[in-house]
């Protein structure tokens, strides 16, 4: 089968960074789905684990977090899925990626393609779906029942692949008012475009930007780009007994201390933790990707696709990357087909 990978962890403009390959096709066991894949989007975790470090992979190791597909085979335990189903999933980081013709990948974690959408629409989706759906209803403690409709929700980074469908699920699901940054015209567009309520530049001061909003504190601050460089901002625009989730990692420990007063809280999102422990409730991710499929049925969630490079090869594969690289991509970059 044809896939993707690398050897060397090299910087996107050496030919070598992503190379094609021709692999033995796997076999399904256990709870495994054998997906055939139609399409895949690249997200910043691609960009971090493929840039230039030390070490040698052999055999090359295979990237790439979403994926669209029809399932090809299904391993003897398998229960949720049969062959012929079309599908959407992120995958597990610490299995072999979605960047190959055929991928393994255990049907707990993989949803029902939504049928409005095709394969490249849907491959946008769900690693973004995932995080934010995590991020807002188990990390944030958002209702989805409608017990928190109204109340605020700032979204540092609204333009990119989280923050596009954080914005929708925030406003469809939980009808929160929803506060979204961007620095330029048209990712403000875009988020505008979402849905958000309002849009404030992060280049700026931002507390001062929610005064001229009324809106002194938010109930909710979900952090999508540079929790170092926006802690302080953070902690200051919270609400007392309010919360703050992250996604994104820190160079140094963040300091907690000034949330006590405000009796704030902060947790962490990441939404590889449930495959990677082999957590007792891992088929969550299925049923919530079934969940989303459907507000995208029904017309309340869109794909958050903005480009399609073109076909699945390492040279399309490493423009996308450089394209995501740049920390300026709007929506998701998506490639389609072999």
């Amino acid at each position: 089968m044809k896939a993707i990978g690398l050897r060397h962890y090299l910087p996107v403009t050496d030919e070598a960074s992503l190379i094609d390959l021709e692999l033995p096709k796997p076999q399904a066991q256990g709870r495994d789905l054998l997906v055939s894949v139609r399409a895949v989007s690249v997200n910043p975790v691609d960009v971090k684990v493929r840039a230039p470090k030390d070490g040698v992979e052999e055999p090359a190791r295979i990237l790439g977090w979403d994926a669209a597909g029809v399932v090809e085979a299904v391993g003897p335990d398998v229960t949720l899925f049969s062959p012929g189903d079309e599908v959407f999933y992120a995958g597990s980081i610490t299995r072999p990626g979605t960047n190959s013709e055929f991928h393994l990948v255990d049907e707990r974690i993989v949803g029902r393609k939504p049928a409005s959408l095709n394969f490249a629409e849907a491959a946008a989706l769900p690693l973004t779906s995932i995080t934010a759906w995590e991020a807002l209803f188990e990390r944030l403690g958002v209702s989805r029942e409608g017990a928190s409709a109204g109340q605020s929700l700032l979204v540092l980074g609204g333009a990119g692949g989280v923050g596009s469908i954080a914005i929708q699920i925030a406003k469809q699901v939980a009808a929160l008012n929803v506060i979204a940054t961007a620095s330029r015209d048209e990712s403000r567009a875009w988020c505008l475009e979402l849905g958000a309520d309002h849009v404030v530049n992060h280049r700026e001061a931002i507390p001062a930007q929610l005064e001229e909003l009324g809106l002194a504190r938010v109930d909710y601050v979900l952090c999508l780009n540079d929790t170092d460089g926006h802690w302080n901002t953070m902690v200051e625009v919270v609400a007392p007994q309010g919360h703050i989730c992250s996604i994104v990692e820190t160079a140094a420990p963040v300091d907690l201390a000034p949330l006590q007063r405000k009796s704030a809280t902060f947790a962490w999102e990441l939404m590889f933790t449930r495959s990677m422990f082999g957590t007792p409730d891992m088929i969550a991710q299925h049923e919530l990707l079934n969940e989303v499929a459907a507000l995208v049925d029904a017309g309340k969630l869109r794909s958050t696709s903005a480009q399609v490079v073109g076909t699945i090869n390492a040279a399309n594969l490493r423009k996308a990357h450089a394209q995501v690289e740049t920390g300026r991509t709007i929506g998701k970059v998506v490639l389609e087909n072999w």
